[in-house]
């Protein structure tokens, strides 16, 4: 149950009144009188000017309650606050360290990189790795992405709403009329003098003025809590270009190792293809025994087993790279991708800590939720508090069209109301009380944001740290173990080893080659991974901001 208290005044015309009898021929119904004993059709110079002057005490009555409302106007509820900066002064335990890669490992083939603390991450960082074919694909999926495209309808829908939202703020202003054909009472109710005159027609134009002052601010939090979440959509755009560039370049680096991997593996299926025939023709000449054969036959076997899963990942990728660019999968993009083609970036922007909350996209739609939640206990506590409104209407009613030029048809209203919620079963206290547990889930929610994205810069950190030294050791392990296969393919030939050993260190050769490749792809995809924890450098683009709708119909609001 919820019982309103409605308190409303009218200042009506006099002249406001319908016809309850039936008209004369002139449009005057006889023996009708205003309160001034006068007929309703009689009018005088008198009649005119008191109208007149209740005309003008009326807009004086409503600019009064317009100004008072606007000058009591108060904001109910919490005011937000930006959020700020952690007290982190770095993002590790100790303090920052370049990856460590020795004279001995740069010798190996490690790329040496280098932390440059405070250093501004460029906006489209995706072209420090050098490669045209990765620009080109990254352009074409900004372009053509769906799910990009649609992020951006979503903000643009996010915005139109506050902007509809805003519309509660201003007068609402409408037109209405409305035309009847009409039967009065008859027969001993009345004495009309013939039955015709019972039927008379009534038309009724009026302009419509209506205002709900915002008292507690109610209109206004609503309004603030829209326009948060239409930033929210901001920053989920902004997640979207940057989740986006970032699967592109490691989709790009995934088929690049892939790549690197499959060539490995054919490279060695080749070399035990050459040794399987080399064994096979010294079988036949008996030098070595069936068995010998057999085992080469069996390890060309196994490589040959690395080789499809290999070839099938390659396909996924590239499908994944197609769709990416908003294309079917039928229709694969021309760019290719492979190590060599990639240049490594060697110097790594790195934002200060302080700077990363303000860089997160994601950061920044969580604090957009905390702003939205917050505006909406204001919304809350103003629906628990008295509501105010506002009414007028002008116009005339005649009883035909050429009626309605005459000044006694004139009819004006001027109202005004007052609702306060007395007994509603605690439904409104309740709300409030759910808005505010929404705002602490919003907070910790932010918090929890937060240590998410310190997180994710660590542990890039981390692994650059750790990709230079696993690179030199991989590229070593090659290195070695093509020696070792180099110096015992001659010793083998020579008949100073067994079979046995040649099938050891072709096997250690080949995981050696696919390590290389799967640690090189990992310190790029690593890399990578940095300029997108830190935020991307989404503040440094170029895009100009969305111009307004031209078909929008009220640009100046």
């Amino acid at each position: 149950m919820r019982a309103i208290l409605r308190l409303s005044t009218a200042i009506t015309a006099p002249r406001a009144a319908a016809p309850a009898a039936h008209p004369a021929a002139d449009g005057t119904v006889p023996g009708d009188t205003g309160p001034d004993g006068k007929g309703l059709g009689d009018t005088s110079p008198g009649d005119e000017a008191g109208s007149r002057r209740a005309a003008r005490t009326a807009s004086r009555i409503l600019a009064a309650a317009l100004a008072a409302a606007s000058a009591s106007a108060c904001m109910v509820g919490p005011d937000f606050q930006g959020a700020t900066p952690p007290p982190v002064s770095r993002y590790t335990k100790e303090g920052l360290r370049n990856p460590e890669v020795g004279a001995e490992d740069r010798r190996n083939g490690a790329l040496s990189q280098t932390f440059a603390t405070g250093r501004d991450v460029p906006g489209e960082w995706w072209t420090l790795f050098r490669s045209k074919a990765l620009n080109s694909l990254v352009a074409e999926a900004l372009a053509r992405n769906p799910n990009l495209e649609a992020a951006q309808a979503s903000l643009r829908a996010a915005r139109a709403t506050t902007e509809a939202q805003r519309g509660a703020l201003f007068p609402q202003v409408g037109f209405n009329s409305q035309a009847s054909y009409n039967k009065a009472p008859g027969g001993d109710l009345q004495s009309p003098l013939n039955d015709n005159s019972l039927l008379y027609s009534l038309v009724t134009p009026q302009v419509t003025v209506s205002f709900t002052p915002d008292v507690f601010g109610g209109t206004r939090r609503a309004l603030e809590s829209q326009a948060a979440q239409a930033e929210g959509q901001l920053w989920q755009l902004e997640a979207a270009y940057l989740t986006l560039t970032a699967n592109v370049v490691a989709a790009a680096i995934q088929e690049a190792s892939l790549r690197a991997q499959i060539a490995a593996t054919e490279k060695v299926i080749q070399a035990q293809t050459d040794l399987l025939n080399l064994i096979t023709k010294q079988q036949n000449a008996g030098q070595v025994a069936g068995a010998d054969v057999v085992q080469q036959t069996a390890l060309l076997a196994q490589s040959q087993q690395v080789l499809p899963p290999l070839q099938r990942a390659l396909a996924q990728q590239r499908n994944l790279l197609t769709a990416l660019a908003g294309r079917f999968p039928s229709e694969e993009v021309s760019q290719t991708f492979t190590l060599a083609s990639l240049h490594l970036p060697r110097s790594l922007p790195v934002s200060l800590p302080s700077r990363l909350i303000e860089q997160r996209p994601d950061v920044k739609a969580a604090e957009a939720a905390v702003h939205a939640a917050s505006a909406q206990v204001g919304v809350a506590v103003a629906n628990r508090l008295p509501q105010f409104t506002i009414s007028g209407a002008v116009g005339a009613s005649a009883t035909n069209f050429a009626a309605l030029l005459n000044p006694a048809a004139s009819l004006w209203t001027i109202a005004g109301a007052v609702a306060q919620p007395l007994f509603d079963g605690g439904t409104l206290f309740r709300r409030q009380q759910a808005a505010e547990e929404n705002l602490v889930q919003a907070q910790a929610q932010y918090r929890a944001t937060v240590i998410t994205a310190y997180q994710n810069v660590a542990d890039a950190l981390r692994a650059l740290q750790a990709d230079g030294r696993a690179v030199a050791a991989a590229n070593a392990a090659v290195k070695a173990s093509q020696q070792s296969v180099d110096l015992v393919r001659k010793q083998f030939g020579l008949g100073a080893v067994s079979s046995a050993s040649l099938l050891i260190t072709q096997s250690a050769y080949l995981q050696a080659v696919v390590t290389q490749a799967q640690a090189q792809a990992n310190q790029y995809a690593d890399t990578a991974a940095l300029f997108q924890a830190l935020g991307g450098g989404w503040w440094n683009r170029r895009d100009v901001k969305p111009a307004r709708d031209p078909k929008d119909p009220a640009p100046f609001l």
